[in-house]
């Protein structure tokens, strides 16, 4: 089975369950993507996944937002073999996904608050971020009072990309949630709604992060 996966601006912890994987379950970090992604998914398969929050990988996984950027690593190349041996035998006793899910979301937040050394997140951040999904880049560094150059780095430090990326996948996450969402779809409203200069830009955005029209895009997903 093909499965499809929309790009996504946080970086993420991802155990997948399954007869195919050896020991039934394995554990890896997954950095942003900016391309959706498509992938075959062997019979039996499943998989759970804590999304990590911007600015909090290095503390957490102990690798910078940058080096994890598109990349997929074995979370045994992060953490000590010992801890993450311990987690899978935490996982594989789980009694379903959802305490799978609060087995590792629990020791996600054990292991940052452990780690004390790493570099803490600018305090412009979060807020960063709610401007660039509704504002340009030079509109949100002049409302926090620093230049387009310092809210570049802040991106970079904390996700891995620049703020043009970051508001490019948010407009594309925000149309695709939309279509899903609607009973019929009509793509010139989404492309207004989620920030698009018209339905032609939007078209445009869909063929280079997707490699796909809109229409054969949700298709698709339909059938994820």
């Amino acid at each position: 089975m093909q499965r499809v996966a929309v790009p996504h601006v946080e970086a993420q912890l991802v155990v997948r369950f399954g007869p195919t994987i050896s020991g039934g379950l394995d554990i890896h970090a997954m950095g942003v993507r900016t391309k959706v992604h498509r992938k075959f998914i062997r019979g039996g398969q499943h998989a759970v996944l804590a999304r990590l929050q911007p600015g909090t990988y290095e503390r957490t996984l102990g690798i910078s937002a940058s080096e994890l950027t598109g990349r997929m690593f074995p979370l045994e190349d992060l953490w000590t073999r010992a801890k993450v041996q311990a987690l899978l035998e935490q996982l594989a006793g789980a009694a379903d996904a959802n305490a799978a899910c609060g087995l590792l979301d629990a020791e996600v937040s054990a292991h940052a608050a452990r780690n004390t050394s790493a570099r803490a997140a600018s305090p412009l951040l979060q807020v960063a971020l709610e401007q660039l999904q509704t504002s340009s880049v030079t509109q949100a560094a002049r409302s926090l009072g620093v230049s387009e150059r310092q809210l570049r780095r802040i991106l970079h430090e904390a996700l891995g990309i620049g703020p043009k990326t970051f508001s490019r996948l948010m407009r594309f996450e925000h149309a695709v949630r939309a279509a899903q969402a609607a009973r019929e779809i009509n793509w010139s409203n989404i492309a207004v709604d989620a920030g698009y200069y018209d339905q032609a830009h939007l078209i445009a955005d869909f063929h280079a992060i997707a490699g796909n029209t809109p229409r054969m895009l949700m298709a698709e997903l339909m059938h994820n």
